[in-house]
């Protein structure tokens, strides 16, 4: 899970390698959008956040059990 969530939010890596902005990651799309207009749009941005969230909080659903039982388990000694 900490895996998905380091490449969802990646940003410098596809920053440098990705030249076409049809390619970019969530992160860099966010990044641009913000740059695309004269002024900032919050509503938008939060609405675009809110998005780009969505898929890290579904994973978390699915993979929930998984993860509490690996965070319980690393509290104990032993």
């Amino acid at each position: 899970m900490f895996a998905f969530i380091g490449h969802w939010n990646e940003f410098l890596d596809p920053l440098i390698y990705l030249s076409s902005m049809e390619n970019f990651t969530v992160a860099l799309g966010l990044r641009f959008l913000v740059s695309q207009y004269s002024g900032t749009f919050w509503e938008l941005m939060m609405a675009a956040s809110t998005a780009a969230m969505l898929p890290i909080v579904i994973v978390f659903f699915f993979t929930q059990r998984t993860f509490i039982r690996g965070v319980a388990l690393t509290g104990i000694k032993g």
